[in-house]
């Protein structure tokens, strides 16, 4: 009898096992799917926020130069006052709350890596708030950043009451920031990839799905505000020939190059900033004072960039004019990003990407190596290419422009174009952006400790 019951006994434990097993993973993915639906619902009114905030600043600027072209300056003198307090509202900001500065994916990064701890609901405000008010006033910063790391605090939000175990609330709290770039770009697949690609670089069945879920989610309830179509409306695309493939590896080359000097600028500008010894709560005041000239003559380089792209595709530039803004707004990216108010480097990459696309094309173009139609794909792969070469993460940029053009006749030019960006941007030695500013934040920042019951 003792035999029998000693056998009973195990089989019923693995049964427990088991069947606890089954509901964690199924709780798991359901509460991804509640993380999803949050980060999506934030990050989407964080979106609409800023289309708000970029069509009051082109208003405004309108008016702006109607002013200054009947002699009227005084409007001129009230934003040059206003963005002052502004520059001192956002120093501030990232003084009090320095997990919230920059992108958010370092220092996201840093913490699944266990650098790093953060205060989730006071630095969801100041991200959200310091994010609209420094992109919405013209800094050169993207929503993509400030996205992820929004999207990863909902997941703590939602989870700061759980007793899940740690592993799963960071395979939940990657699963919010899959979600952030999903509704950021409209790029469901692009943030399953960016999280286990960049934020973890490795592969788990388990972590796929969570991410899988939030992303759709986080989509669909994006597209409720915005609609499911691509982010980009570009016209339909030719069929880049074979023969034109040897022309995307100098692409991928020059992309390279271009992405180095884009992240040279970055961490120089950042030195420039420590070393002139003017206090952390004025540097915002530098970017925003130049953003004026900026937004009356070169509007287009303000903000994150999206119609700078799109225009690209409206009328040809001439190549003296595509070099100018390429170099313009790669420096004015540097300068609003290196003072670390709340903003991401995605968009204005994807921008310089473009921006530097278009030459090549125009350039191979001019001499006769390729039709004119044929330099909107040279548009669209160069940003594949620089995404890569900076991010070093070439799938998932690949993946982000599929998805954010809704286009996929040409996934083999983008394959080939990410690659030779890839081993190129390895040739230069030149590392991933994000690892670069984590052991930058590490250096210079103190964790912020986390204490039980005072997470605000």
């Amino acid at each position: 009898m003792n035999s029998v019951t000693n056998i009973q006994n195990p089989l019923k434990d693995e049964r427990n096992l088991l069947r606890r097993l089954y509901v964690s993973r199924i709780g798991l993915v359901l509460e991804s799917i509640l993380v999803g639906l949050a980060s999506g619902l934030v990050v989407a009114l964080f979106r609409l926020a800023l289309v708000k905030a970029d069509g009051i600043r082109f208003t405004w600027y309108t008016f702006l130069r109607n002013q200054i072209h009947q002699g009227r300056w005084q409007p001129l003198v009230l934003q040059i006052g206003l963005y002052s307090l502004l520059g001192l509202i956002l120093g501030w900001m990232s003084i009090w709350r320095p997990m919230a500065r920059g992108s958010g994916i370092p220092q996201l990064k840093g913490y699944f890596e266990g650098r790093f701890q953060f205060r989730w609901f006071s630095e969801l405000l100041v991200k959200i708030v310091s994010g609209i008010l420094g992109i919405g006033a013209g800094l050169s910063l993207g929503r993509e950043g400030p996205s992820v790391q929004i999207g990863s605090y909902v997941g703590m939000g939602l989870l700061s009451r759980s007793s899940r175990p740690e592993v799963e609330k960071k395979f939940l709290i990657t699963a919010g920031a899959s979600a952030g770039l999903a509704a950021a770009f409209n790029a469901p697949l692009a943030g399953v990839l960016f999280a286990l690609e960049e934020l973890h670089r490795v592969f788990s069945p388990l972590l796929l799905t969570c991410t899988l879920a939030a992303s759709m989610t986080a989509d669909i309830m994006a597209g409720l505000f915005f609609g499911m179509h691509p982010v980009f409306s570009f016209r339909a695309l030719n069929l880049l020939p074979i023969k034109l493939y040897p022309w995307l590896m100098l692409l991928g080359i020059v992309s390279a190059f271009g992405a180095d000097l884009f992240k040279r600028a970055l961490y120089r500008v950042q030195d420039l900033y420590k070393a002139s010894k003017l206090p952390r709560i004025i540097w915002p005041i530098l970017p925003l004072i130049a953003s004026i000239p900026l937004g009356l003559y070169y509007f287009d380089v303000t903000g994150g960039g999206h119609p700078l792209i799109e225009s690209l595709t409206e009328s040809p530039r001439a190549i003296v004019i595509l070099g100018t803004l390429f170099i313009i707004k790669l420096m004015f990216t540097a300068l609003s990003y290196g003072v670390g108010t709340a903003g991401g480097i995605f968009l204005p990459l994807l921008v310089c990407g473009a921006l530097l696309g278009t030459l090549v094309g125009q350039v191979l173009s001019a001499f006769g190596f390729i039709d004119q139609s044929y330099v909107l794909n040279f548009l669209i792969l160069g940003m594949a290419a620089f995404f890569t070469a900076v991010v070093k993460a070439p799938v998932t940029g690949a993946v982000l422009i599929l998805e954010m053009c809704g286009n996929f006749n040409h996934f083999g030019g983008l394959m080939l174009v990410c690659l030779v960006a890839y081993v190129s941007s390895d040739m230069l030695v030149s590392e991933p952006v994000y690892e670069v500013l984590l052991r930058r934040i590490a250096a210079t920042t103190e964790p912020v400790p986390e204490k039980t019951g005072q997470n605000l």
